[in-house]
């Protein structure tokens, strides 16, 4: 219970990053994806990627104009670097500023298997995300982990922009004949009552278009960057547990099971088992075996000194 407490904490904090201004922490940060990140401030450009190119899958923006890309890392290190690595790269997009670099989500938890699993998602400028990942990348390196996956995918968002202004000029050309219409006179009152209906629907079409078309820019203009955590989860197919507190464990467990067993079969026949006994007491009493040789017509043994 103390560490999911723990992690939920640490969570909070992270999201508390974004909050923060940016002076204040480019003054006290020291890590190599802040470092990247201040440079990238000072001169103007994309961070300086500490890792190669080739770590980093990436489609330049001019290359695909319209495309809206999500970007995806998954890095392996030691469960108990995950949180520092972790706030290093919320730092560097606090330095980047809420213009350019935004925490939308932070993820920190202690699976089953006491393995730590965490997420933080970003919503990036789509001119650094490709730097921004490479020097996340490199902060990994530093604390001795790697790089397990990495993936972009697009969507061609210009193109179905580019169609909804096709849809949204015929419909406007549409209402345009059917106003005209309108003020040519001349229609009695069902047919008029359709026309207004039919421009009503097509100014309606018009809105949603241009709700979407106001929606494929925002995807246009920001690009998705998610980074995973996946902690080495101690030995192989032990984790970080204490095999021998384990095995102590699975010890008083048999112990207290079969202890069980026994006080309930106990419990059980034992009744039954004092009945019996006394019966066979009774049973083997002089009086009875008195009794029984009489009702047989044998005479009861003398007993010495009678």
């Amino acid at each position: 219970m103390k560490k999911k407490l723990l992690a939920g904490a640490m969570a909070l904090a992270l999201v508390g990053c974004s909050e923060k201004s940016a002076d204040e922490t480019a003054a006290s940060s020291s890590s190599p994806a802040a470092d990247a990140a201040a440079e990238s401030v000072e001169g103007g450009g994309a961070p300086v990627a500490r890792s190669t190119d080739e770590e980093v899958p990436g489609v330049s923006i001019a290359s695909a104009p319209g495309v809206a890309f999500d970007y995806s890392y998954s890095f392996k290190l030691d469960d108990g670097l995950i949180s520092k690595v972790q706030q290093e790269h919320a730092e560097a997009c606090e330095i980047l500023g809420t213009a350019r670099c935004r925490i939308v989500d932070v993820r920190y938890q202690l699976n089953d298997e006491k393995r730590v699993e965490a997420q933080t998602q970003f919503a990036l400028d789509p001119g650094i995300a490709r730097r921004f990942g490479a020097d996340a990348i490199a902060s990994v390196e530093k604390a001795e982990g790697v790089l397990a996956d990495a993936s972009v995918a697009g969507e061609d968002v210009g193109s179905q922009i580019a169609a909804s202004q096709v849809r949204s000029a015929g419909a406007a050309a549409e209402v345009e004949r059917l106003e005209a219409r309108l003020k040519a006179g001349g229609l009695d009152k069902n047919e008029r009552a359709e026309i207004l209906a039919q421009i009503s629907s097509l100014k309606g079409e018009l809105s949603d278009q241009r709700a979407s078309r106001k929606a494929g820019e925002a995807r246009i203009a920001t690009t998705t960057v998610v980074f995973n955590y996946v902690g080495s989860g101690g030995l192989p197919g032990i984790g970080h547990k204490n095999p021998f507190a384990d095995a102590g464990e699975t010890l008083m467990f048999s112990g207290g099971t079969a202890l069980s067993f026994v006080l309930t079969l106990g419990a059980a026949v034992l009744p039954w088992a004092l009945l019996v006994g006394l019966l066979v007491l009774v049973w083997r009493s002089n009086a009875v075996i008195a009794l029984r040789r009489r009702l047989g017509g044998k005479p009861a043994p003398e007993t010495p000194g009678s």
